[in-house]
């Protein structure tokens, strides 16, 4: 639905959870000028005050309860920041009240609850990002359209990610699989996942798995193997490193002598080099247009279009993570399930 023709007042948001990826994607949301942030929530009271700060609301729109949040305000979107567990309950709270979501990723942590979470998006007229932010940087996006232009299906993908994510989140939530579902995999390794699905727009099929968990009930693991098998007949052999020296992120991925490859240091700029049977030829991806993953959200509400990123898509991903971590624990390949009933 365009909503650009009913109104001429910016967009209403609420955050929900104010750290720090709260604050920039609220920054972001501001920066649109086509939408502005008007409440917030956070258990935090640190966190509720930088809000107030930040975003220039009134402390009275400032909420230790995201579902008071809801209920207080007019809203038509919010944006969630929360630890990955109450991502589901935030996501549906946010439908039933008909209001766009933003979420960061990963959408959600059970893969029952991703199903229903697409059922209820795309059975309504709400946007539903996952806020997979390589949907909008220009070397995914060009590698992705190669992929789409050429009249080949990739047939093999090498993804590897690094970080000295061990070491610092080990007393964070993120390390806490009560609130993040996992470890390191859960975290920064469903961006790994997620871009080589998105590139090569594979369906994932079985997964196995080797990991190095931290802990003694084998859930929060450092480093994660992975060999995805696909239906189109293709593999992914993927690493996902949380010991590693630096953010260090490739993406090889192959259909006989055509190739794309992804690479770069730390979380912003990556460089693409496409390859075929007669050049080598390393696109500027410098030179396409960049958009943030809140401004992208916003373009889809006010024009009425599909995301960048969908719920099928953070569907795919919460699928092989789960898949994955039960395959590490019982050493058997593991089936993913994407029906929507």
């Amino acid at each position: 639905m365009d909503e650009t023709a009913e109104r001429d007042d910016p967009l209403r948001f609420g955050i929900g959870g104010t750290g720090n990826w709260g604050l920039e994607d609220g920054r972001n949301v501001m920066a649109e000028g086509r939408a502005t942030v008007v409440a917030a929530a956070d258990v935090s009271d640190d966190a509720r005050a930088n809000a107030v700060a930040e975003f220039d609301i009134d402390e009275s729109s400032a909420y230790e309860s995201y579902e008071t949040m809801l209920e207080s305000e007019a809203l038509d979107a919010v944006v969630i920041t929360t630890p990955h567990v109450f991502h589901y309950e935030q996501i549906v709270a946010a439908l039933d009240r008909d209001l766009h979501v933003f979420c960061e990723k990963p959408l959600v942590i059970d893969v029952d609850d991703a199903k229903d979470v697409v059922r209820r998006a795309e059975s309504g007229d709400r946007v539903v990002m996952p806020g997979f932010q390589r949907h909008v940087m220009p070397a995914y996006v060009a590698a992705r359209d190669h992929w789409q232009r050429v009249d080949e299906t990739p047939t093999s993908v090498t993804s590897t990610i690094t970080q000295p994510w061990a070491g610092q989140f080990e007393d964070a939530w993120r390390a806490d699989p009560d609130l993040s579902g996992g470890g390191y995999l859960y975290d920064t390794g469903t961006h790994l996942l997620d871009a080589l699905m998105w590139v090569t727009d594979l369906t994932p099929a079985s997964v196995s798995a080797e990991m190095e968990f931290v802990d003694d009930d084998e859930r929060v693991d450092a480093s994660a193997s992975l060999l995805v098998t696909f239906e189109e007949g293709a593999t992914a052999s993927v690493t996902a490193d949380g010991r590693g020296g630096v953010v260090d992120e490739h993406h090889h991925v192959w259909s006989g002598d055509t190739g794309t490859h992804i690479s770069g240091r730390g979380w912003t700029n990556r460089d693409l080099r496409v390859i075929d049977a007669e050049s080598d030829r390393i696109p500027n991806v410098d030179a396409m247009e960049r958009r943030t993953k809140v401004g992208a959200f916003v373009d889809a509400i006010t024009e009425g279009t599909e995301p960048p990123a969908t719920v099928r898509d953070g569907l795919k991903v919460t699928a092989v993570t789960e898949a994955a971590y039960e395959a590490a624990r019982t050493g058997e390949r593991v089936p993913v399930d994407l029906t929507v009933d």
